[in-house]
Parts: structure tokens; sequence; C-alpha cells
């Protein structure tokens, strides 16, 4: 079982173990920080072929949702830079993949990690604690470092050749170049992270929501992703679409409680009132909507309506907040 991310060093892992006659399984973990768009059927058994048909590597789509959003709260190991719970986060993979060898009759676990390429999950002595925490210890192959870590249970029993894994060290990415050309791999994604987590603006809401709401689930990580947000006086959450193409996603993310506001009488954006509370959050609210609506003149009706679309209120917004109010509420 080898951890795929998708990425170049995930993809030589699997392939460096797949010429020495091993059958390989790569698990792509999906969660709303990373690769959620593949919790939808159709596009998962897509990019399961597609990366099959390019790659020839068979893979499993894995949803840790629960598991990471109790993770991500509080990580054992702390974050990096941003909210990014880098080891933890590779912690829980690694364990999940453990879980899964017998149901797919897999003997060990493989990665694509590569000594010294982050500063903070690919330490040796990082490396150590997550094959530890993982209860992976002795199953864990890292066959682009191989030869510079200490010998796995699957080496030592001869399934795997030690001699034919690498000693790749370091940022640098020649070698991971040099044997992508060896195995006739030219179209491979660039490098970069695909965690939002690790997004310096996405973060900093993250982690203000995770203080705020310690209830929050899938669909409020999907919906932080997406417009203009505020914290109303009341405690409210309140998000405005900034386009077209946000304003029809936010329809798609409704969920049971919601309000979802509009202007009644001229173009403007949807926006929707998560958590309310009863009080003057929902007025607050329509006056912002109108404040990002093209309004000609006041007065302008702003309507707010349920899920179902019941209408909840129907607001006269007879003036709007100037930009010192709105950067107040921003987050």
């Amino acid at each position: 079982m080898v951890l795929f991310s998708g990425g170049l060093d995930s993809i030589l892992a699997c392939k460096v173990l797949q010429e020495q006659g091993i059958v390989v399984r790569g698990l792509k973990f999906i969660s709303p920080f990373f690769s959620y768009d593949l919790i939808d059927d159709q596009r998962q058994r897509s990019y399961k072929e597609k990366i099959f048909q390019k790659y020839g590597i068979p893979v499993e789509v894995v949803d840790i949702t629960p598991e990471y959003l109790k993770m991500v709260v509080a990580p054992k190991h702390g974050y990096g830079r941003y909210a990014n719970p880098c080891v933890d986060c590779k912690i829980l993979m690694v364990k999940k993949a453990v879980s899964l060898l017998d149901e797919f009759g897999a003997s060990f676990v493989a990665t694509g990690e590569v000594l010294g390429q982050r500063p903070m999950s690919q330490r040796r002595d990082t490396l150590r604690i997550i094959e530890r925490d993982s209860g992976a210890d002795g199953i864990l192959l890292r066959p682009l470092s191989a030869k510079l870590l200490k010998e796995t249970k699957p080496e030592i029993a001869g399934v795997v050749d030690r001699s034919r894994l690498l000693a790749i060290t370091g940022r640098s990415r020649k070698e991971q170049i040099r044997l992508s050309r060896h195995f006739g791999i030219t179209d491979y994604p660039a490098p970069a992270g695909g965690c939002v987590l690790a997004d310096p603006i996405l973060s900093k809401r993250f982690r203000k929501i995770f203080s705020l709401w310690p209830d929050f689930d899938a669909a409020d990580c999907i919906l932080a992703q997406t417009g203009r947000h505020f914290l109303m006086p009341g405690g409210s959450w309140l998000v405005v679409g900034r386009n077209k193409a946000e304003n029809e996603a936010m329809e798609t993310l409704l969920k049971d409680g919601d309000i979802l506001l509009k202007a009644r009488t001229c173009p403007g954006p949807l926006c929707i009132l998560r958590r309310y509370k009863k009080g003057g959050d929902l007025v607050y609210s329509a006056r912002i909507c109108a404040r990002y609506a093209k309004v000609s003149q006041l007065p302008v009706e702003i309507e707010a309506r349920y899920k179902d679309g019941t209408i909840c209120k129907k607001v006269q917004v007879q003036d709007i907040p100037d930009d010192r109010q709105i950067q107040g509420l921003m987050f």
C-alpha cells in the first residue's frame, strides 16, 4: 500500500517497487482540505482511470474526513507555518493504510517521502516519529530514501531488494527528474502543496473557525474556502459570494439551519448566514448583502430564506455599513 498524493514522489515510489515485481496499490486520501472533489463518485472513477492509464498504478480513494476533523483542531505535534498539521497528518494516513493492509492483502506500507525534503515532516527524527506513532514499526518503507534509513522488515525478508532502492536526500529535484526519465514519465504535476491548511490566508480563517466553533464539520470547511467571511456581532457567520461562480457554488453548500440572503430588486451576491442566533445579525447581514449588490439607490429589499425555500424575512435596507465597519467584521 503506497500513500499516493499524485505528485512525482509518490508516483516514483510506486514505480520503484513495481520495477521489482511488487504488486502496488496506491491510497489516495481525501478530506475537505485536499482532493475533496473526489468525494463525487463519477470524478473518483475518472481519476482512478486516468492514473492507471498514465502510470499503470491502481489507486483506491479513501475519505478520512471524520478522523481528520478530530485531529486538526489540536494536533499532537503542532502546526507548521500556518494551520498545516503535517506530522500528525502523515501519522493519520500511515495508520489508516496499516489498518487496510489485510483488506487488500498487502504486507507493508510505502510513501514517497524524501529525507530532508520538508523541514517539518521529513527530518530523520520526524520520519521515525511517524513510523512509531502510526503503528507501522518496521513495515513503513520510503523507497526514495531507503538506503539512508534503517532497514525495514520487507527488506530484511527479501520481499524488497534494498540494493534497488534509492538514497535521495534534500530539496533538490534532480534525482527525481532523472528517475522519471528512467521510467518514461514525462507528464507529472509540478511540486506544489495541495493542502489549503498551508494557505497563508485560508489558514487564518480555519484557525478562527476551529477556535469559535469546535463542532465544525466538513460542510463548514468547504464553505470556508469560498467568498468573503464575516463574524457578526451576535456570533453568526456570514459568507458573501464574490462572483457568479461562487454564487452558484454557494447554493449547493446550503445546509439545514442556514439562511440564504439575496437582493430582490437589483443584481447582487448570494450570502449564507450560518450558525444564526436570533438577534440583530440577520438585519446586519442584509445590510452587508446590500453593500456588495449593484444598488442604484436605497432602500433595497433583501430576501432571506431557508434551504427549503421558505421565506424567513424580507429586510428593507435603508443604509449600508461603511468600509471601516466591514473591515472590522471580516476574517
